[in-house]
Parts: C-alpha cells; sequence; structure tokens
C-alpha cells in the first residue's frame, strides 16, 4: 500500500442540462488502496466513475493518472495504461465456459483477435493462465461450466475475475454487489480483500457494511461534490457526513 496518488480527479464538472452531476468534484486515490466511494442516490456516483473511465467527457476540470493526464484520452486508450471497470450488470459471453471465458480475457489483453478464440481452447499459454486465477477466487469446480447455467452472484464473481485476468493497475467498481444475496456478498468481499495491497480499487457501493469492511479511505459525494474525505473511523465520527447520509448508522 503506498499513500502515493495513482489518480486524481480535480475540479470536475459534468451536467446534464441544468443538472450538475459532477460540480468541482476532487478526488485522490492512493496507489494499492481500496478507496470507497460513497452518497446518496442522485449524488453523482456513477458518473464520476463514467468520467474516469472515460465514458463520459468533463465539461470542465482534469483527470490525472498514473502520472499522465488522461482528461481526453478515450476509453480503450486509459485501458491501455491499466485503468480498467466492471459494470452493475454482467457482461460476460453466456454461450462459453468460466475458463473460455478468463481465456477470452487473457487473449484480448495480449492483443489477439477473438476470431482466433477456437483454436485458442486448447492453447496452454491462455488455459493455463485463466484456470491460475479461477484457483486464485476459488473458482476452478466451475471452470468447465458453461456461464449461462451458473447463478447470478457466481457470473460476477467470474466477471471480476475475468477483469483482473487483465491485470488493471486500478479497477472501477459500480456496485458489484448488485442483486446479491448475503453468502454472494461474503464471496464477493473475500475476492477483494484478497487484492489489497496488489490492485488499486474505487468502489462504488451502497451496502456500507462491505465499504467499512472494504475501504482503507471512504470519500461521501453529496449534490456532486466530495464533503469529506478520510479512513472509516473518521466517516463515521463526522458530524456532516452523519446529517447528510449515514443517518445512524
Amino acid at each position: 500500500m503506498s499513500d502515493l496518488p495513482l489518480l486524481q480527479a480535480m475540479d470536475l464538472v459534468k451536467s446534464f442540462g441544468g443538472l450538475a452531476a459532477n460540480d468541482g468534484l476532487s478526488l485522490t486515490v492512493a496507489a494499492g488502496t481500496i478507496h470507497a466511494l460513497i452518497g446518496p442516490n442522485g449524488a453523482g456516483k456513477s458518473t464520476t466513475i463514467n468520467l474516469l473511465s472515460g465514458e463520459l467527457a468533463a465539461d470542465r476540470g482534469a483527470i490525472r493518472f498514473g502520472g499522465h493526464d488522461i482528461t481526453r484520452l478515450r476509453t480503450h486508450r486509459r485501458s491501455w495504461l491499466g485503468l480498467k471497470r466492471s459494470y452493475q450488470v454482467t457482461s460476460l459471453f453466456s454461450e462459453f465456459t468460466a475458463l473460455d471465458n478468463i481465456a477470452m480475457a487473457i487473449q484480448a489483453q495480449a492483443g489477439h483477435a477473438f476470431r482466433f478464440f477456437a483454436p485458442a481452447r486448447a492453447d496452454r499459454r491462455l488455459r493455463e493462465p485463466a484456470m491460475d486465477r479461477l484457483r486464485q477466487f476459488g473458482l476452478d469446480a466451475i471452470a468447465e461450466h458453461p456461464v449461462s447455467v451458473l447463478a447470478h452472484g457466481v457470473r460476477r464473481q467470474i466477471e471480476l475475475a475475468m477483469v483482473l485476468a487483465t491485470e488493471p493497475r486500478m479497477l472501477l467498481l459500480d456496485e458489484p454487489m448488485a442483486g446479491m444475496g448475503q453468502a454472494e456478498r461474503e464471496e464477493i468481499v473475500r475476492m477483494l480483500v484478497g487484492l489489497k495491497g496488489d490492485t488499486t480499487i474505487l468502489l462504488v457501493e451502497h451496502d456500507m457494511d462491505v465499504v467499512f469492511a472494504l475501504a482503507d479511505t471512504i470519500s461521501v459525494m453529496v449534490k456532486g461534490r466530495s464533503i469529506a474525505s478520510g479512513g472509516p473511523s473518521e466517516i463515521r465520527a463526522n458530524a456532516d457526513v452523519q446529517a447528510a447520509y449515514l443517518g445512524d448508522y
């Protein structure tokens, strides 16, 4: 874990009509940490993820990642630098097995075209690291299962493993626990805990038990701005945060 910033967002502004979803947002994420971004619905959290990933362009402000100004870079250029994201809705290839999906992610990261995937199923250079990634997260037992027959929570775990197979420097996670039961949430938490110190994560999540269990730093957004940022105990004790969001948590 490092105190050095891997990502810095400075004075980000993004408006939709008369609504400022980001209204001068500044955010600093240290390398090797899990940084949670929380706030009430409509605070601008998902817009922030979209700005950082490049899916939306900021009206004003700047974004730096790993020492590079990425403010105007397109999404795929940010991905090449190691800034990756996972979505609220699973985006797996359901007709393929869990192992196939991880192998495709490794293949894509290596720059090979997907049209070569059929022979790649027998390519040990892809299958062996893909199986290693599944073993890392305790998913090797379902390696040969088609994704279409797997439960929602397991699909989310595979999707996360698929993104991690591309070896991101930083991962943007937008509500990874959405639609999961308690046991499935615990599995995702276990996966994320295992990444601490190695992969930097910016996590948007409504489940406060998950946030306080995982986060090294928490930033609280209200009306497009960050009103507080600090460690879990500091955020719990912050009177402004209590009034705006946490209530009696």
